[in-house]
């Protein structure tokens, strides 16, 4: 019969908060669709399975309650930090959409999207559809396993939170806001230039209906130049996908 000692719960139940903290964050694995039963069970199978139990020995001093519950509330920043990588680079992906759909004018139409928590439209849902469906053929939810696991490695548990930085947190941002703009640049472009185009119009045959003309021009020009570049883009989305975890990492101090 395997024994555990209080201090050893106490470092699972530090793990596991980590770990919940970060799947909460990651839509594919534990997005709002997810029940929370399944959760919370995966988020306990990956922490059995991740969690060092050869770095506390059985007779190492339980916590007192204070400072339980400040490694508690540590832990909980350690894995929303983290979570923060996978918010972000999603986050790019689908502003990226709604800036297309509110160029061409998909934006008038709002859905809920389930697995984002929020509501978006068409063209913002398929950049998220599009990037999970990537995300899952590159195996990008084992690499963000496999980082979970190396977090432990970068910030042990029930340790300082020094290594993390604001800075650090607001470059990555940046970099990723650009990225979002960068795949939504051709579209964009050609929608800026169909409004130039209909602005000239408008001023040389004031009798056209611009309006009811230039709405489904838009849509048509926009989304044939999101299928003639997307075969252009994607080598960047795949490659923001597949960078998650070290970013990850990176957000930890790693």
């Amino acid at each position: 019969m395997i024994m555990v000692s209080v201090a050893q719960a106490q470092f699972f139940f530090l793990a596991l908060t980590r770990v919940l903290a970060l799947l909460a964050r990651l839509p594919v694995l534990g997005g709002q669709t997810i029940p929370t039963s399944v959760r919370i069970g995966l988020g306990i199978l990956l922490t059995t399975l991740i969690f060092p139990w050869q770095s506390i020995a059985k007779d190492a001093p339980a916590l007192s309650l204070f400072p339980f519950t400040v490694a508690i509330l540590r832990e909980l920043i350690i894995g929303l930090t983290a979570g923060l990588a996978l918010d972000l680079t999603f986050g790019a992906l689908q502003a990226a959409g709604e800036l297309i759909g509110l160029g061409s004018g998909f934006a008038a139409g709002r859905y809920l999207n389930p697995l984002m928590g929020d509501s978006g439209s068409v063209l913002d849902q398929f950049f998220v559809m599009l990037a999970m469906l990537i995300f899952l053929i590159i195996n990008g939810h084992l690499k963000v396993i496999a980082a979970l696991a190396q977090t432990f490695e970068v910030l042990p548990l029930n340790t300082s939170l020094s290594s993390l930085s604001l800075e650090e947190i607001l470059h990555t941002s940046a970099i990723l806001i650009l990225n979002g703009i960068q795949i939504a640049l051709p579209v964009y472009g050609a929608l800026l230039l169909a409004d130039l185009g209909l602005g000239l119009l408008a001023r040389t045959a004031p009798q056209i209906q611009v309006f009811f003309l230039g709405l489904p021009l838009k849509i048509g020009a926009g989304l044939l130049v999101l299928g003639m570049s997307l075969a252009y883009t994607l080598p960047g989305l795949i490659s923001l996908l597949e960078q998650a975890g070290p970013r990850m990492l990176r957000l930890l101090g790693g």
